[in-house]
């Protein structure tokens, strides 16, 4: 049985940070919220992700490779 490594809401910022340079954890507190964040599960009063799902998460919210801003309009 593989054991997850979780992260807390700071740790799973600075991996963001450090994977795309974006994310705070007060945005993550927010997305939490709102909704639209990365998968969480709480253990207690604390959120906890895993370095899958936010890998998983990002890759949802990247556009495809593209060689000009103009071929972005057309695949929206």
């Amino acid at each position: 049985m593989e054991t997850k490594t979780y992260l807390r809401r700071e740790q799973a910022a600075a991996y963001l940070q450090e994977r795309c340079g974006a994310y705070t954890a007060q945005t993550l507190a927010k997305l939490a919220c709102v909704g639209g964040g990365p998968p969480f599960r709480k253990a207690g009063p604390f959120p906890l992700y895993t370095a899958e799902d936010l890998d998983a998460w990002l890759a949802e919210r990247m556009s495809p490779p593209v060689r000009s801003t103009s071929e972005l309009t057309s695949q929206q």
